[in-house]
């Protein structure tokens, strides 16, 4: 068997305090101190607690160069077994090949190892946010002022500012109008589907190409309605329909060139489950008539930004865009959308078969018809939506 150190592999000297009675009794502080060295690999998404000697493992072995586990000092073969199982240490023995692939994928796609760490280290997996506001007390803004204290203020002057120019102002037009009216739905009307027209017209805005520019027969640069580094869009657009006419409930690949939606294999948990389980229990996003999930295929950014330190941001930048799009075209046709990154990754991954680190969801968009009444507060300081 031939062994190799994982692609990217960082090391977190973290140290954890618990109260201690004895200690605090005997004249200490109360606080019992221990530290731990914590392994972070992200096509692994989870945390490893490793003790010195994996670390003297980890430290002589390349991440580039396969050998021969036979070859390796007899010291380091006790702490193999935990390290492999983990996919710290990666294998071509078949056993281990769940960790090889993934550590392949990463390598592949051309990740610059930090953001690497923060895409697989920072995605969910059945995370209940709501549950998680209210044990902390902090689902009210009111709330979040009590637990937190106050935040940074609203707006803050430059220590070196001299003078305060006052700028013109232009009457408002139609555009003007559009922007005020862009405001996150959290009530969706669910006594009435989408019509297809209008979910067709929400695609093709944002997320089709207009223009397709070949400069070789392999090699071809996009013009959408949303910027893209490079131009090269690599965020694709998958879709988890609840309620729209001339769709089955399920879920969708929208072919931006063909503006075309090809039906996927039906997801494992009924629909709506799904997709509460994908919003991390926010129900007011789960009643949405149709989910835009946005998941960049990163090896197409880094075709051209390989082990870039921006890559990764041009990608989030991107996603950014697209949502903003996604309400504007939303509002324009008298609908609701919303976009959160409070997302349960991990689910929506298994269900579309996406490799985490190769196309991984990003963000979820959704839309649909607005509710006539407000149960669930939503931010509209103007009346544009809500008119008293």
């Amino acid at each position: 068997m031939r062994v190799r150190r994982c692609k990217v592999l960082y090391l977190e000297p973290r140290q954890e305090i618990e109260f201690d009675l004895e200690d605090l009794l005997a004249g200490g502080d109360g606080a019992k101190r221990q530290q731990r060295w914590v392994a972070l690999a992200p096509h692994t998404a989870r945390e490893h607690v490793v003790d010195a000697l994996s670390r003297e493992v980890l430290g002589g072995l390349g991440s580039e160069q396969w050998v021969e586990q036979v070859a390796l000092p007899e010291s380091w073969h006790s702490a193999l077994p935990a390290l492999l199982n983990a996919g710290l240490v990666v294998s071509d023995a078949p056993e281990h090949a769940g960790h090889r692939e993934s550590d392949e994928s990463l390598r592949a796609t051309h990740w610059h190892p930090l953001s690497a760490l923060l895409h697989g280290m920072t995605r969910w997996s059945d995370v209940d946010s709501v549950e998680a506001m209210r044990k902390a007390g902090t689902e009210t803004a009111e709330q979040l002022r009590d637990v937190l204290g106050p935040p940074p203020p609203e707006r803050t002057c430059h220590p070196g500012s001299t003078a305060l120019i006052s700028l013109p102002r232009k009457p408002a037009a139609a555009f003007d109008d559009l922007l005020r009216r862009r405001t996150t739905c959290r009530n969706f009307d669910r006594s009435r589907p989408l019509p297809l027209d209008m979910t067709a017209q929400l695609l093709e805005r944002v997320f089709s190409a207009q223009a397709a520019v070949r400069v070789a027969e392999d090699t071809v640069f996009l013009k959408k309605s949303s910027p893209s580094g490079g131009g090269l869009h690599p965020i694709e657009a998958y879709l988890v329909v609840r309620d729209v006419d001339g769709l089955e409930p399920g879920l969708y690949h929208y072919d931006f060139l063909d503006h075309a939606l090809h039906r996927l294999p039906d997801p494992d948990l009924p629909v709506q489950e799904l997709m509460l389980r994908a919003v991390a229990g926010q129900q007011w996003f789960a009643d949405a008539h149709a989910m835009a999930i946005m998941a960049p295929r990163y090896a197409r950014n880094f075709w051209k930004y390989r082990q870039h330190a921006k890559a990764y941001r041009a990608v989030l930048l991107e996603a950014g865009h697209l949502s903003q799009t996604l309400y504007l075209s939303a509002t324009e046709a008298g609908l609701a959308a919303y976009v959160t990154c409070a997302i349960n990754e991990v689910c929506l991954d298994e269900a579309f078969g996406l490799d985490p680190m190769g196309e991984g969801v990003l963000a979820v968009c959704g839309f649909g018809w607005r509710a006539e009444r407000m149960d669930t507060m939503e931010l509209d300081p103007l009346g544009a939506i809500w008119r008293s």
